[in-house]
């Protein structure tokens, strides 16, 4: 059976050179017995285009590429930090890119997978934004620009989402439990796993009578969250960073 791992919300950025540090730790502490790595995005604290040449983060592409020639297959999801990052970074990280919703086996059973945000229904504000980010359109127009003016706007943008979440209800913030249920009813799983609220836990919930779990990946911050799948089960687990 083979053993998987899952993480999320890493927000790797220049200025937390600790976070890289535990990110290698991680790999090297507990990947050495991994068939898969699954990133469920915003595994970059912002990503601006495949043209970012900036050596922090060709390290990690570089880094992420020597454990998938080890044999670790790794998958990658985007988040709502990351949903620029295209076929060249996957080439050169050697990653495979999911879709923003995809089922998989996991311990042995169907399990659904996503970065979390577009469960998030209740903020629409936020909803609205991600529509327009994640249009073709958008996409194009900004990629390009050069690439001193995307940084300089990725900085921007992210000042500005602070901002606004700090005015928000935590509630509004967090997914809403209907659209869970619909996600789970349209893949027919009983469990789920995603990032983006920042609030690790495992949910027992009900659906269509029966038994479900919603597994939530922590943000790694002051510590830091990785789930792991064997043939018995998935383990939520913490650690220092």
């Amino acid at each position: 059976m083979a053993i998987q791992y899952f993480i999320s919300d890493l927000h790797l950025q220049p200025d937390r050179p600790d976070l890289v540090a535990a990110l290698y730790r991680f790999i090297d502490a507990h990947l050495q017995d991994a068939d898969a790595l699954y990133i469920l995005g915003d595994f970059f604290d912002a990503w601006i285009g495949d043209d970012e040449d900036a050596p922090f983060y060709l390290d990690i592409a570089a880094r992420l590429n020597r454990l998938s020639a080890q044999g670790v297959a790794i998958y990658f999801q985007h988040g709502n930090r990351d949903f620029l990052i295209g076929e060249q970074f996957a080439k050169s990280a050697g990653v495979t890119l999911l879709p923003e919703e995809y089922k998989t086996l996991v311990a042995g059973k169907p399990v659904l997978l996503m970065h979390g945000d577009s469960l998030c229904i209740d903020d629409t504000e936020y909803m609205a934004f991600r529509n327009q980010v994640r249009s073709t359109a958008w996409q194009q127009q900004v990629l390009s620009l050069p690439l001193e003016q995307r940084r300089a706007m990725a900085v921007q943008l992210r000042s500005q989402s602070s901002s606004m979440n700090a005015m928000k209800a935590e509630d509004i913030m967090d997914v809403n439990p209907e659209a869970v249920a619909q996600a789970m009813r349209k893949f027919n799983v009983s469990t789920m796993i995603h990032g983006h609220t920042h609030r690790p836990a495992v949910h027992e919930i009900e659906l269509n009578d029966q038994r479900a779990r919603r597994f939530v990946l922590g943000d790694w911050n002051t510590t830091g969250w990785f789930i792991r799948a064997d043939a018995s089960d998935l383990q939520l687990v913490e650690f220092d960073i």
